[in-house]
């Protein structure tokens, strides 16, 4: 298949600046992948789609308030977005603007209580930068840093916790893992109590995520690397799902990556940790996951091919194209 097979138009208006008042309040579009059958609901209807017995698989990564906003010696004002932790207290990050951050630049952040200098070159053009401070490094991003939204969100949060979900744990994310962000404590308590098991796997999603297929064949698209892990506890509550003809539902791409990666060729999960690149595209025979809760994806994005290696393409583009008729 070809990249452009997964282009559709996408009015900017149609891109949400700003989340609604009640998470769970987001319109919920439900689509048969067998017949294609598409329905318009609310996220709260959630339960009315689960069935005792069904597990859901949530990812629980917490996103670093990973931007930060320094200024150069010498004057300037400069941006640094955390990738990767490489240990001994260096990141790879991403800098702005490049040309002016290359090795042996320093940037004092604050009122210089957290200083850093670039002390490397990686891949894709990256930075390998060290960061010197007293403490505890999380604190400091908690004071300094900024939530680094997607390329195609436009307006500032006022919150920074509505950029996460409600039971996002692990710190790890440079992005969210977004089809969780729409749910409450209380539809999740709703959920638990009609006989459905949530577990939980980690992801730590990377901005690699947002990266554009620049290969019109999709055989020739390197998948991005990000890190995951699937605890026993979880193992068991999907595997005995299975077991017992109960559904596996993930909620978001990322999730589904993670057990998608783990399973064995016979559909059981182990508790695993690692790194994966597992690429989701028409013609993958899913091992786990029977249905997927998910957002709206860019045109030609990884995301949106993984959705439609679980639902078909003409099924997928048809209930987006239905969203933009319905607004215009």
């Amino acid at each position: 298949m070809k990249t452009s097979d997964f282009y559709f138009d996408l009015p900017p208006e149609l891109i949400a600046q700003t989340p609604l008042e009640r998470r769970d309040a987001s319109r919920l579009l439900t689509l048969d992948k067998v017949t294609g059958e598409i329905r318009h609901m609310h996220f709260y209807d959630l339960p009315n789609l689960l069935c005792p017995g069904d597990c859901m698989v949530l990812n629980n990564s917490r996103v670093l308030p990973a931007r930060l906003i320094g200024r150069r010696a010498g004057g300037g004002v400069c941006e640094v977005l955390l990738l990767t932790d490489r240990g001994e207290k260096v990141w790879e990050c991403l800098v702005r603007p490049g040309r002016k951050l290359r090795p042996g630049a320093k940037v004092t952040f604050g009122d210089g209580e957290l200083t850093a200098e670039v002390v490397g070159e990686a891949t894709g053009g990256n930075r390998l930068v060290r960061f010197d401070y007293e403490g505890i490094f999380l604190e400091m991003l908690e004071h300094l840093g900024k939530m680094p939204l997607p390329p195609y969100i436009k307006t500032e949060l006022e919150d920074g916790e509505r950029y996460q979900t409600v039971y996002s744990k692990e710190v790890g994310s440079a992005a969210a893992p977004t089809a969780g962000l729409h749910f409450t404590p209380e539809l999740l308590e709703k959920i638990c109590a009609m006989g459905v098991q949530v577990c939980y796997v980690t992801l730590h999603v990377g901005l690699g995520t947002f990266r554009p297929v620049k290969a019109e064949n999709l055989d020739e698209h390197e998948m991005h690397s990000e890190y995951c892990i699937i605890s026993q506890e979880t193992a068991d509550i999907v595997n005995e799902t299975k077991r017992q003809g109960g559904r596996v539902i993930c909620v978001g791409t990322t999730s589904c990556r993670t057990v998608e990666s783990w399973a064995g060729k016979d559909g059981l999960l182990k508790a695993s940790a690692g790194w994966t690149d597992i690429f989701i595209y028409p013609g993958y025979r899913f091992k786990v996951l029977d249905g997927l809760i998910t957002n709206f994806h860019l045109p030609e994005s990884t995301l949106i091919m993984l959705v439609s290696a679980l639902a078909g393409r003409e099924h997928v583009l048809e209930a987006y194209a239905q969203i933009g008729r319905a607004h215009v």
